[in-house]
């Protein structure tokens, strides 16, 4: 087993290492107004980025650029930054580290702010780890200024609020499809956000650039994943050294239903999973006479990572804790019976995904001890699984 874990292991990161990059159509603009078209590597960026990759042809050698000579870039159909001197207000949302100042504390800074609507007003949006800032400006991509949200502590030691982003609204979107009262119910979140600024658009005769609408991605699969295991189980105990069984490798079926979540950035490369699998091992031995029946539902939770290699293949590794839920398990001998108890270990896997339909996987398991309840007892079950999958949606 362990030499599968180490082959599983080498193959996955030798395709990480090859994995494709996907250079997409797009264009940057220079200091001096000079625009380039280009092909951009849309990574998809989940914290705003401060430089980005291009090549000028497909086939050419990648360039990297930074915020200090570049003031718009854009990847076609998919997203827009411009770049801006504005003034952010960095203040913690922790709970832990909320300050004591209802008021923003502003520092200037040059950041690439992404377009989330853009018309006759613009929404932009920045992402730094756990900080999230809207900004908002009229007159083409000037004039930038931050709406203002901020948690703080007031002096009885309870979070509150400061929504002056409402007032904000309220001052610089007039107009009669927007409201005092709608205002009052907007938050300060993309989907209120992106729509506030399209209806205001709109009232204005504008029409809107939508990014976030070309962004649109799968953010949940279903997927039924049947398979094959090849398990073993050793039994020991301590004390009656006649207990002592192996088991040997056994055949056996699996059958899962995984939930998948994708992660709404880097292009939906990682995601979580959850698959409530039943399997089943059986055997029986002479010497010492003795018989296993061991059936569970297995529930994995874990992380996956995509590696695109075309637009309708990619690999992927993942890694799960496993929480074992026994079904009415016991190794039998002669004389007694031993119950099989409830057990956790983990599980590593690569596979290959197709069309974003069908997919095979393999899945080792570390070590799972199957008699932890009994302290004379120990067991070592393990499993290597070929796993095939579909998705429903």
């Amino acid at each position: 087993m362990n030499k599968h874990l180490f082959f599983l292991l080498t193959l996955a990161l030798s395709f990480n290492c090859y994995a494709q990059i996907s250079y997409e159509k797009g264009y940057f603009i220079e200091n001096n107004g000079k625009k380039v078209e280009c092909f951009i590597e849309n990574v998809d960026w989940k914290n705003n980025p401060t430089e980005f990759k291009y090549k000028l042809s497909e086939s050419s050698e990648s360039i990297k650029v930074g915020i200090a000579t570049v003031k718009e870039f854009s990847v076609q159909n998919y997203s827009k930054y411009v770049r801006a001197n504005v003034k952010i207000d960095r203040s913690s949302s922790n709970i832990n580290q909320l300050s004591s100042t209802r008021n923003p504390i502003f520092k200037e800074e040059t950041l690439f702010l992404k377009i989330l609507v853009e018309g006759t007003s613009n929404l932009y949006y920045y992402e730094d780890g756990n900080l999230i800032r809207y900004f908002y400006g009229k007159d083409g991509h000037h004039n930038i200024e931050q709406l203002i949200f901020k948690y703080y502590l007031k002096d009885n030691n309870i979070r509150g609020e400061n929504n002056s982003f409402r007032q904000q609204l309220l001052n610089n979107l007039e107009c009669t499809a927007i409201t005092p009262k709608g205002i009052e119910k907007t938050k300060y979140s993309n989907e209120n956000l992106i729509r506030l600024f399209i209806l205001y658009n709109q009232c204005m005769g504008s029409e809107s650039v939508n990014y976030q609408e070309m962004q649109k991605r799968t953010l949940f699969n279903l997927n039924i994943r049947p398979g094959l295991n090849v398990s073993s189980l050793n039994v020991t105990n301590q004390v009656n050294t006649f207990r002592n069984v192996d088991f040997g490798n056994k055949l056996g079926f699996r059958f899962g239903v995984e939930g998948e979540f994708f992660l709404p950035f880097n292009k939906s490369k990682w995601s979580i999973i959850v698959e409530p699998t039943y399997q089943q091992f059986k055997a029986e031995q002479e010497s010492p006479n003795s018989m296993v029946d061991y059936k569970s539902i297995e529930i994995p939770l874990g992380i996956r990572h995509y590696f695109f290699l075309s637009e309708s293949s990619k690999l992927f590794i993942n890694g799960s804790y496993v929480l074992d839920n026994v079904l009415d398990s016991k190794i039998s001998y002669s004389s007694a019976d031993v119950e099989i108890t409830k057990s956790t270990n983990l599980g590593f896997g690569f596979g290959y995904k197709k069309n974003d339909k069908y997919s095979l996987e393999l899945r080792y398991h570390t070590s799972r001890n199957l008699l932890s309840s009994f302290a004379f007892y120990d067991s070592d079950f393990n499993t290597l699984s070929m796993i095939f999958g579909y998705s429903l949606f």
